[in-house]
C-alpha cells in the first residue's frame, strides 16, 4: 500500500484520542508534528529509539510508576484462565519462547488495545528460577484491504520481513510462529500509555517520535526513501490533516453502525 496509509492511520488514532480527552494537543498540530517526525526520519535514514542514550524523556515514561512490577503482575495474575480449547499452534508458539521445555504455566486470555480487538490473545504465566515470566501469542489476520478487494485463500503475512528490515534493535523475544506473533510481557516490556506522560510538551514529542518510527519501518523498503521524499515535497497545504479528518469521520460512522447492531 501507499506509504501515506500508515501516516493517516496514525493521525486518525491521535485525533480520536484528542477528541476523547486523552491527548491534549490541538487537532491542527497533530498531523504537522507526525509529518515533521516522518520527514526527519527519512532524511536522517532512520535511527533506533534506544532509551539508554538520547531519549531520556521516553525512558522516563517507560519506567513510570504505572509500570511498577507489583501492579503489573497483579494485573497479569487477575487474567481469567482459558477454559475453551486453545489452538495447538498457539500453544506451540508460546512454548517455543519459554526458557525451557516442560515448564508448568497457566494459560490465560487477555484483551489489550483497540486496534486488534477480536484477535485471539493467549498469555502463559509461569514461575522461573524465583521470578515471574509471561509469554503472549496473538493471532495474525489478513489486512482488511485484502478482504475488501475480494481476496481468496490465505494471503502472505509479511510481519517478520517488515520487522527484520526496519531500522531498529530487534527484540529476540518477538517472533512470528506460523500465524501467531509471540512475545514476552513484563513491566518494562509493553506499550507506553498516554497516562504515563506527565511533563508538559511530552505529547508533541511522542507524536514526533511516532512519525520518526514510521519512517524507521518504511526504510525497510529499499530504494523507496528518495521517491517518498520527492513525493512529500510536492504535497501542498494540510493534505495529511485533511485526509485524517475524512478518515476519522468514516471511522466514527462505522463505529455508530456497529453500535446499532448491538455489539456494544
Amino acid at each position: 500500500m501507499d506509504y501515506a496509509n500508515d501516516l493517516v492511520r496514525l493521525g486518525v488514532s491521535a485525533h480520536l484520542a484528542s477528541q476523547l480527552g486523552h491527548l491534549p494537543v490541538k487537532h491542527k498540530d497533530i498531523c504537522d508534528t507526525v509529518l515533521e517526525g516522518y520527514r526527519e526520519g527519512l532524511r536522517e535514514e532512520g535511527l533506533p529509539f534506544v532509551l539508554e542514550e538520547n531519549n531520556g524523556w521516553l525512558r522516563q515514561a517507560a519506567f513510570s510508576e504505572l509500570r511498577d512490577p507489583v501492579r503489573f503482575w497483579a494485573r497479569m495474575n487477575a487474567l481469567p484462565t482459558v477454559k475453551n480449547e486453545v489452538p495447538l499452534t498457539a500453544i506451540d508458539a508460546i512454548e517455543h519462547l519459554m526458557p525451557t521445555r516442560g515448564l508448568d504455566y497457566r494459560l490465560t486470555h487477555r484483551v489489550a488495545g483497540l486496534g486488534s480487538l477480536g484477535h485471539a490473545r493467549y498469555v502463559a504465566l509461569a514461575d522461573w528460577r524465583g521470578g515471574r515470566i509471561a509469554r503472549e501469542a496473538k493471532a495474525l489476520v489478513a489486512s482488511a484491504c485484502y478482504w475488501a478487494q475480494g481476496g481468496e485463500g490465505p494471503p502472505d503475512i509479511l510481519y517478520q520481513m517488515i520487522m527484520s528490515n526496519a531500522v531498529r534493535c530487534l527484540d529476540p523475544f518477538v517472533q512470528l510462529r506460523g500465524r501467531w506473533i509471540v512475545r514476552r510481557l513484563s513491566p518494562h516490556c509493553c506499550r507506553i500509555e498516554l497516562a504515563n506522560l506527565k511533563a508538559a510538551g511530552e505529547e508533541n514529542r511522542l507524536l514526533h517520535a511516532m512519525g520518526y518510527e514510521t519512517a524507521n519501518i518504511h526504510l525497510g523498503t529499499k530504494g523507496a526513501r528518495r521517491i517518498v521524499l520527492r513525493h512529500l515535497e510536492k504535497q501542498k497545504g494540510k493534505w495529511l490533516h485533511e485526509a485524517t479528518l475524512k478518515m476519522a469521520k468514516v471511522v466514527k460512522e462505522d463505529w455508530a453502525t456497529w453500535r446499532k447492531q448491538g455489539y456494544e
